[in-house]
């Protein structure tokens, strides 16, 4: 069982935001306070993050710095998104991620996608359960050395402090700005006093999200689902026209599911299973690469002819079927897929070589484009009006001792051939050439094996994006 032996100590505020973001974040003792007193802070490698978002980067560094574990910095770094990057990653998102440890033989998928609530006539705009804490949870939950409560509080602090808006999340403004100016509460957070949206570097302030994570805190995940903190929501919901019930939050679960898994090269690799299927598409154009790196399988055709067998079916099929058909060598092909919603992905290795990789989606740019109310989460998109997300990982490991590679991507449609160019790529131990396309991948390389040569180990995000590859006291 976790014990209170660790604490995330806040960022500072203020004019110190970004040089605090350099600083390690403690991880102190039982408390609850804003500051507390630090632990010593690990010394050598500590581990590789990589994400599209900066400052949710250096949150998921600092927790490895402080002696926390992979899936600490994920949770840590997956609630902080929900601060600076609403657009693709809130509170009220969805997602999935994959996690290994040496001992593993596999690894676990944590499933916690984007789920349709119930709908009436007066829902204009159908919101997804929010689903992003409660994958998290699950996740650090079985692969975490600290309590959960420790981990919401870095996302809490840069909610009251306020972060510089990055360079994705003012692109998205900018792509959307006329809809989030158009409503009264998304204006409140996203919009300058000069009547435009936040451009990078605006600080941007988030007090009643940052009242919402406290709650997650203090009265733990449950109360977002099942306690006064659902209420708020779901009553807060409806009024944004979103549908929402308590019924629909008490029943949607994040669930832990084998990966699906084969064998090439040596290596076993592992990646998301259906119904997170650019998992699928990941592992078919990556077996399907020739030696120069050119595959003859489509992984969006792939993931297109899978959608389509199993249209109408009604129950799930099992991961054996998705491996069975990768080993048949008779993949399905489709047409291209309509235009899928946007995403954002990251990877965390830390010292021991654990490795969770993970992709994010709010069914929308911004979801709904609507919050609910006092809680200030931005509300995703129900999938009853929107395609599924491709979201896709990988890890590579070399039997259960030792962590060779993890990938993952956004990029809509491409983002399953985009992870599967990247994988190649770091279990070569190289960079990969950047090519045009809106695919954006991430990645973490350890070609000598980790635990082992941990100088050999490297992080790589595609220099055309905003994000950030950091690990111990160095940046790529």
């Amino acid at each position: 069982m976790k014990t209170c032996s660790a604490r995330l100590a806040p960022l500072f505020s203020g004019p110190a935001r970004m040089a605090a973001l350099l600083m390690a974040c403690s991880l102190t003792a039982c408390g609850s306070e804003h500051n507390g007193p630090a632990q010593p802070a690990v010394t050598g490698f500590v581990g590789e993050v990589v994400a599209d978002e900066p400052q949710a980067a250096l949150v998921a560094r600092d927790v490895l710095a402080q002696g926390g574990n992979a899936a600490d910095a994920a949770a840590a770094l997956g609630l902080a998104l929900s601060v600076t990057l609403p657009s693709r990653a809130s509170l009220g998102a969805g997602g999935a991620c994959l996690a290994w440890r040496p001992g593993d033989a596999q690894g676990q998928a944590f499933l916690f996608l984007p789920h349709a609530g119930q709908t009436d006539a007066q829902t204009d705009r159908p919101a997804a359960v929010p689903m992003l804490a409660r994958g998290l949870y699950l996740m650090q939950l079985r692969y975490g050395s600290v309590d959960f409560a420790d981990v919401i509080v870095p996302a809490r602090n840069l909610a009251t402090d306020g972060v510089p808006v990055g360079g994705l999340l003012a692109s998205d403004l900018a792509a959307v700005q006329a809809p989030l100016l158009a409503d009264e509460k998304t204006r409140a957070i996203f919009a300058n006093s000069n009547g435009t949206v936040l451009a990078a570097n605006d600080l941007m302030v988030q007090p009643r999200l940052a009242g919402a994570l406290e709650r997650l805190r203090i009265a733990g995940v449950g109360d977002l689902y099942n306690g006064s903190l659902a209420q708020s929501f779901t009553q807060a919901s409806q009024a944004a026209g979103a549908g929402l019930t308590t019924a629909d939050m008490r029943g949607s679960l994040a669930v832990a599911e084998q990966p699906l898994t084969v064998r090439s090269g040596g290596l076993d690799i592992s990646f998301l299973p259906p119904p997170a299927d650019g998992g699928l598409g990941t592992a078919a154009a990556y077996l399907s690469m020739d030696d120069h790196g050119h595959a003859s399988a489509r992984g969006e055709a792939v993931v297109s002819g899978w959608r389509n067998r199993q249209s109408g079916k009604g129950a799930a099929v099992s991961v054996a079927d998705a491996e069975a058909l990768l080993k048949s060598g008779h993949l399905p092909s489709g047409s291209a897929l309509p235009p899928l919603p946007a995403s954002t992905s990251f990877v965390v290795t830390d010292r021991t070589g654990e490795t969770v990789s993970c992709g994010l989606t709010m069914n929308n740019l911004f979801g709904t484009g609507r919050v609910a109310g006092s809680t200030g989460i931005v509300l995703a998109a129900s999938p009853v009006r929107r395609p599924l997300p491709l979201l896709t990982a990988a890890i590579a490991h070399q039997g259960t001792t030792q962590f060779r590679a993890a990938a993952t991507a956004s990029g809509q449609n491409v983002a399953a051939d985009t992870a599967a160019v990247a994988l190649r790529a770091a279990v070569a131990g190289q960079r990969p050439t950047v090519t045009q396309g809106v695919g954006r991948a991430n990645f973490v390389s350890c070609p000598a094996g980790l635990p082992g040569d941990s100088g050999k180990c490297f992080g790589w995000t595609d220099p055309r994006g905003s994000g950030l590859a950091v690990s111990s006291g160095h940046t790529k």
